[in-house]
């Protein structure tokens, strides 16, 4: 695909420096219209859309709780309604709450249910509204931002994790119904660093983050939210992804090795 006046989504990508800013703000530097979402984050939203206009790119912000079906179908009719078309689609807007997993009755159906509205079913409505604008392309992507904590079980709850394992068995089920027009693939970071770290660790916590990251992970280096937008953005544009479809990808700095 080429990204030069291609326009894409990118959910959750108010967080300036987060991986769906980073990957916003990568594509307009391409070429490509974006359309920047948030759900409460208004002001770092329109910052991130400053960058992508700084960067030589075109965006518009839009406000949208992807819980919520008809937002996501808002969201989508608002890229088609400004630019006429829909090339791309970065799943990224995801929520947690550290809870500890032995603490069994920490965790209710409630908030299974918050995180897995957002998580997973999200990401099912976002497809939805998206996939018919994406088949007309003929060469549509979509790329969902889940975590090593679908296969590790261990994170910041057993939620959290029960909703990036059910969002990589629905990139396969997407891919596979969506194929020839569109590829869906998934990239799980592991040993992130950056914003949404800091926001459930604390201090010590996260310093310790950063120690294991340069001492311990085989590339003695942690993963940045920049570079999951790297492998985001290749994902869609990559001569090599052409042939690539119902991928999980994990990016952890080879951490599972230890």
């Amino acid at each position: 695909m080429k990204l030069q006046g291609a326009v894409a989504i990118v959910t959750g990508s108010s967080s300036v420096t987060g991986i769906g800013a980073e990957t916003a703000k990568g594509l307009a530097a391409r070429g490509a219209k974006v359309v920047v979402n948030y759900a409460t984050n208004e002001a770092g939203a329109k910052e991130t859309a400053e960058a992508c206009a700084a960067a030589g790119g075109e965006a518009i912000t839009v406000k949208a709780d992807v819980a919520c079906d008809g937002d996501c179908r808002r969201l989508v009719s608002a890229a088609i309604d400004r630019w006429g078309r829909l090339d791309a689609l970065v799943n990224n807007a995801a929520i947690t709450r550290p809870i500890v997993q032995k603490d069994l009755e920490a965790l209710d159906g409630a908030e299974f249910e918050r995180i897995f509205s957002v998580n997973l079913i999200g990401n099912y409505q976002m497809t939805r509204a998206a996939a018919p604008h994406l088949k007309r392309t003929g060469d549509g992507a979509v790329v969902n931002i889940s975590s090593v904590g679908a296969w590790r079980a261990a994170g910041s709850s057993m939620a959290y994790c029960a909703s990036k394992g059910a969002l990589n068995t629905l990139t396969i089920s997407f891919a596979r119904v969506l194929a020839p027009e569109v590829r869906v693939n998934t990239i799980c970071p592991g040993g992130l660093l950056g914003n949404w770290t800091r926001n459930i660790l604390s201090e010590e916590q996260y310093a310790e983050r950063v120690r294991q990251a340069e001492t311990e992970f085989p590339l003695r280096r942690p993963v940045m939210p920049a570079d999951v937008a790297e492998a985001a953005i290749w994902l869609i544009a990559g001569a090599g992804a052409r042939v690539m479809t119902g991928e999980i990808i994990r990016m952890d700095a080879g951490k599972h090795l230890a």
